[in-house]
């Protein structure tokens, strides 16, 4: 299926590695212009070139801690001028410190505010005038489970995130008659550095695949062909929906 994305500007946020890595590498198999960003230059240096080894000449990556107000304008700014205007943004972020209510102070409730929200907010903000000159564009956050199923010991994604659910579908409707869409993407277990560190702080947290319908963890790959297809043109007429890619774990519908 051709998704209809090729040569279109995309910005992916914390795609270093993970699952942000997944989704440019994704993207950039169906011919996307692809702009990535994190904290970690040599993390950065080693994803370009595998992109490039995949779409030669489509890739291009900036330092940026997505927390900093002036690091984002910079980022949206650096990616214009590289290849024009965004027309698919994936916001996403490094999974928050694990812990229970009583581990966070106020400090650490604005960070995550900040990290979590705000960081996605202001970018969407940035973006939003050129996909509506265009009249086309495509947003889609990078959220968790947690937002429909809250995890143990997960206080900070579990409240937190559930703000862009928010976000997701109040802006979904004022920009739908635009030509923009957007949507959100929940990922589950999935096979990450992450995942792998959780456990070895808590071996329990295998157990968990014997919960998940499939019995086994989602891959990378997995959860980013849902997001290619969510920012492709041929999803077009679907827009304010959180979609999750998690093997069957959440119980609710």
């Amino acid at each position: 299926m051709d998704l209809g994305i090729k040569n279109k500007v995309a910005l992916v946020l914390a795609s270093s590695k993970g699952l942000g890595k997944a989704v440019a590498i994704e993207l950039a198999r169906e011919g996307a212009k692809v702009i990535i960003c994190g904290t970690d230059a040599k993390a950065l240096a080693t994803t370009v070139a595998e992109i490039e080894s995949i779409s030669p000449g489509n890739a291009k990556s900036f330092v940026c801690d997505i927390t900093d107000e002036a690091q984002r304008k910079r980022l949206v700014e650096q990616s214009v001028n590289t290849f024009g205007d965004i027309e698919i943004l994936v916001t996403n972020t490094g999974g928050p410190a694990a812990g229970g209510f009583e581990q966070f102070n106020l400090e650490d409730w604005k960070h995550l505010y900040n990290l979590l929200f705000l960081s996605a907010v202001d970018i969407i903000k940035q973006v939003l005038p050129g996909m509506k000159k265009k009249g086309w564009g495509r947003i889609l956050t990078i959220t968790s489970i947690t937002v429909k199923q809250p995890v143990d010991n997960l206080m900070s994604s579990n409240a937190v995130r559930t703000s862009l659910v928010g976000l997701v579908k109040s802006l979904s409707n004022e920009v739908a008659a635009k030509g923009i869409t957007v949507n959100n993407l929940l990922p589950g277990y999935t096979n990450t550095n992450r995942l792998a560190s959780l456990m070895e702080k808590n071996p329990r947290v295998n157990e968990v695949k014997e919960t998940i319908p499939m019995k086994r963890f989602g891959t990378p790959e997995e959860f980013a062909a849902a997001a290619a297809f969510l920012v492709s043109a041929r999803a077009s007429y679907i827009t304010g929906q959180s979609l999750a890619v998690d093997g069957g774990w959440i119980k609710g519908h």
